[in-house]
């Protein structure tokens, strides 16, 4: 007999755990982050590809990769562009790869399974770095952005997509749908509420736009910036190496 699954812990997500859920919730994850942003999130990743405004024929970074709609975004703009996609879950990175080959990018894009913390790859290799919804299941976000640091080349740009907490009216409202409804909606489609309950937990512990604009400069980003969305359910931050 199987042992049931263990949701990780917000704030510290154990690796296994993070790798588990994601492989679990892997078939409905694209469905639900359709349903529950309604449509939302595929605006917001188009903004932080738009941020990151690297010329043509750069070479892409895409960390917690999921189901690679970040790098399929970032290599849509260029003809020129190569890219990497590194994920914990292969059930994540079995559909990403499907996805490129489908959308004739297979040939300019590689993924593979790797830790955050300890990047698979060699130092300035990358002329930009992305990371959507990701970061804050990492369990040292600075080591994570250290190692991203470590694999650009001088000028790069590392473009950062979280969920935050808005305030006021709107906050409120977030919340009691982040807390009550998400869960359920989440559990219910995809069969495993305990991930969709461990998302608003997640999102409440991850630090302040500012706070996170400090780790950054921490870990060695210059010209670290930041801009709400969508009245502060989202955040994109953008840093540089460099030169």
């Amino acid at each position: 007999m199987s042992s049931p699954a263990v949701p990780p812990t917000p704030g510290a997500p154990e690796k296994a755990a993070v790798r588990s859920m994601f492989d679990r919730i892997a078939p409905r994850y694209d469905l639900l982050n359709r349903v529950l942003s309604a449509g939302t999130d595929v605006r917001w990743r188009r903004r932080a590809v738009d941020l990151l405004d690297l010329p043509p024929g750069s070479r892409v970074l895409d960390l917690c990769t999921g189901t690679a709609d970040l790098l399929i975004e970032a290599l849509g703009r260029d003809a020129g562009s190569t890219g990497l996609g590194v994920d914990l879950s292969h059930a994540m990175l079995r559909l990403g790869a499907g996805k490129l080959d489908r959308g004739g990018l297979a040939r300019r894009a590689c993924l593979a399974g790797g830790d955050a913390e300890r990047l698979p790859v060699g130092d300035a290799l990358f002329d930009g770095a992305l990371v959507a919804f990701g970061i804050r299941n990492v369990g040292e976000p600075l080591a994570a952005l250290r190692e991203v640091h470590r694999t650009l080349r001088p000028g790069g740009r590392f473009v950062v997509l979280e969920f935050a907490t808005p305030k006021g009216l709107l906050g409120r409202a977030y919340r009691v749908y982040f807390s009550r409804i998400l869960p359920g909606v989440g559990g219910l489609v995809s069969g495993d509420r305990s991930a969709y309950a461990y998302l608003p937990a997640s999102v409440a512990r991850f630090p302040t736009a500012e706070r996170f604009a400090h780790l950054m400069e921490e870990a060695g980003f210059t010209a670290v910036q930041w801009r709400l969305l969508t009245g502060g359910i989202a955040c994109l931050h953008r840093g540089e190496r460099a030169r």
